[in-house]
């Protein structure tokens, strides 16, 4: 990964995968668990990120009577890009092959869904 990415509007999708690679190689070098167990935590950090976009979205609507508005939108934008992100390291992690395997999936949704 460069020590300079382009800026947001600016990047391709080969620029998203790059930061994917240095976002999963940092994780790596950084992560107190390794092996398998590493591997469930790393995806089950999904469930985590889910959850704070739940949490984001009760803020922005005020649902908790007790806490009023705590967010915005712009608040649960940022956390459904954190799903994302996520996402994509976790199937990084699971498979070297993520950028080819998210564009088959991604492929066989549209085609499924939109018929094209």
């Amino acid at each position: 990964m460069s020590d300079r990415l382009p800026p947001p509007s600016d990047l391709s999708p080969s620029d998203i995968w790059d930061s994917i690679d240095g976002l999963c190689g940092w994780l790596d070098a950084n992560r107190p668990v390794g092996g398998q167990e590493g591997l469930l935590l790393r995806i089950l950090k999904l469930s985590e990120e889910v959850g704070e976009v739940a949490e984001a979205v009760i803020g922005a609507t005020g649902q908790n009577p007790r806490k009023g508005t705590t967010h915005t939108w712009d608040d649960v934008q940022s956390e459904l890009c954190d799903v994302a992100v996520t996402a994509l390291v976790a199937l990084r992690t699971l498979t070297p092959d993520a950028r080819e395997v998210f564009a088959g999936h991604l492929a066989r949704v549209t085609h499924r869904s939109l018929g094209t």
